[in-house]
């Protein structure tokens, strides 16, 4: 079903298929009259792949965009087109389940997000999309278990961080192999810079991103990869983002560092939060004020159960954060700094989820009956302090920046008697493993959870491995930490425990690069305590 040994391209649009769906010439059994129209093409509108996200018991998103460039060929550019969806039980289609179709308008950039229903609990489902004489490759889905059911497993991996230019996602290669219920990506799925550092490992096109045509442009280009496209079709996923979605280091309505600064920073947040809909498979009614009344705020925080067994809840800790405190000089964006010199540090208001979604994951937290709370977020929760030699140092632009909004959500996760909470996060590009302590400032306090931040699909570490080893010393809450490797985590949740595998391709430069596992660690329930297998 996967072409795994084929390195990702970018030449003809044609050939951008990897995942091959039933042929065009196929009956279309069951359509509505008129609706499998003689629209031809010079080339495939399905390029970008197809997507599934958003699952429940009974339904999930189905999203595709056809391609600009095919559509300008055809003539179509200004007009709607309607696009066919189908799920069926088979990969053949001949078992079709649901289906229906969809206008892609030009004011969306003809992308596609079909929100199925009425599908049963706990169950596989193929997906395509067809639109005159092309048919979309296959795509393969599934609902989540019933609220009451009580799964043996939830098998999930975890990723972030992508740049196009840093390198190629062979992990995603890799990721295919992993027999996964779905994949959760915290952020960073494409950077709005118009090259990498140190050198472009292949080349970004387009120049900086901040336009909602230049946006569109960077996320077409990242979906051209055939290991991400193929990653996408063979799961669903759920998806949060960071600051590169707009702008490096942008703390709420604070405009971030990188790049000259446009002239109304909202309108660009506007444009970025538009194409991150146009391009995921997310449900519009989270996205529906900001496309339809031009409202600055679009929602991507939730909560997703997976039965009895675990709680997934996506946070956003970019949209509703205060600045960065105390940047030197008045720097925009993040920096590193001693607490004690910051008058602000510790200010009760200062907040990173902003206070209604602080006030919802409380009232999440109070309901929760499932076994295992699972959080997943931009960043690293608990405190890194950068300086080995005896002082403190952090930096202001994760939890360490708002250290009482941090304490307010350990609290939340104590006086809701929180089960088994496990925080899940990335941005930093290098993989830290520890214990969520009820207070970071007494290192012998109690273990409440326990945290694993990922590294990056591609993007450069921040720290050498040298510099981590010191810092692992002093910040004893962490057992292990790595900054050599590219690549993604793998975390399997049963009712004994949870087990977290880290894999590390050996060089994220090259296409074809083998992958290994860096290290596991498994996590008895109701043991906040974390082991490393041996």
């Amino acid at each position: 079903m996967t072409q795994t040994g084929t390195p990702p391209r970018t030449a003809s649009i044609g050939r951008r298929r990897m995942i091959q769906g039933v042929a065009s010439t196929i009956a279309l059994i069951g359509l509505p009259s008129g609706v499998w129209g003689k629209q031809g093409w010079s080339n495939d509108p399905f390029s970008m792949g197809v997507a599934s996200g958003a699952p429940t018991p009974d339904g999930v998103v189905l999203w595709t965009r056809l391609d600009p460039v095919v559509v300008e060929a055809a003539g179509l550019i200004t007009q709607s087109i309607p696009v066919t969806w189908q799920v069926a039980d088979d990969a053949q289609f001949l078992r079709i389940v649901a289906q229906g179709v969809i206008q892609a308008v030009p004011a969306l950039a003809h992308s596609v997000h079909a929100e199925v229903s009425g599908l049963s609990s706990d169950h596989h489902y193929f997906y395509r999309f067809l639109a005159g004489s092309a048919s979309s490759t296959t795509g393969r889905t599934r609902t989540f278990p019933a609220l009451e059911a009580t799964p043996n497993s939830l098998r999930l991996a975890y990723a972030s961080c992508q740049q196009w230019g840093n390198g190629y996602y062979s992990a995603y290669r890799h990721m295919l192999d992993e027999n996964l219920d779905m994949v959760m990506f915290l952020g960073d799925y494409m950077y709005e810079y118009p090259s990498s550092r140190p050198k472009d490992i292949r080349p970004t096109t387009g120049g900086w991103a901040n336009t909602i045509e230049s946006y569109r442009q960077r996320y077409a280009l990242h979906k051209s990869d055939l290991d991400l496209q193929a990653m996408h079709a063979a799961a669903p996923w759920l998806i949060t983002w960071d600051d590169h979605e707009v702008q490096n280091d942008y703390a709420g309505i604070l405009h971030g560092d990188s790049g000259r600064p446009v002239e109304d920073f909202m309108a660009r947040r506007r444009a970025a939060y538009q194409a991150f809909y146009e391009h995921m498979p997310v449900r519009r009614a989270d996205f529906e004020a900001l496309i339809s009344t031009h409202n600055n705020n679009a929602k991507v925080f939730g909560s997703h159960q997976y039965g009895k067994l675990a709680t997934l809840y996506l946070l956003d800790t970019r949209q509703f954060r205060d600045p960065q405190a105390c940047n030197p000089n008045n720097k925009i964006g993040a920096s590193q700094l001693d607490p004690s010199t910051c008058a602000i540090w510790n200010d009760p208001q200062r907040t990173l989820l902003g206070t209604q979604q602080e006030s919802w994951l409380k009232r999440e937290f109070e309901v929760s009956t499932s076994q295992w709370n699972v959080i997943g977020q931009q960043t690293l929760l608990g405190q890194r302090n950068f300086d080995t030699k005896g002082g403190v140092r952090f930096s202001n632009n994760g939890w360490d920046g708002y250290p009482r909004a941090r304490q307010r959500l350990i609290e939340a996760m104590i006086q809701t008697k929180l089960r088994n909470p496990v925080v899940i996060g990335g941005d930093v590009h290098e993989n830290w493993v520890g214990h969520i302590l009820s207070d970071y400032n007494v290192p012998t306090s109690t273990k409440i959870g326990v945290e694993f931040c990922g590294t990056s699909i591609t993007s450069l570490a921040h720290t050498s491995q040298e510099k981590a080893n010191q810092m692992l010393r002093v910040n004893p809450h962490f057992i292990f930490a790595n900054t050599e490797y590219r690549g993604y985590g793998v975390a399997e949740f049963t009712p004994s425990g949870m087990r977290t595998t880290l894999r590390a391709v050996e060089d994220a430069t090259n296409p074809r690069s083998a992958i290994h596992t860096l290290a596991e660690f498994v996590v008895e329930s109701d043991k906040p305590n974390i082991k490393i297998v041996e």
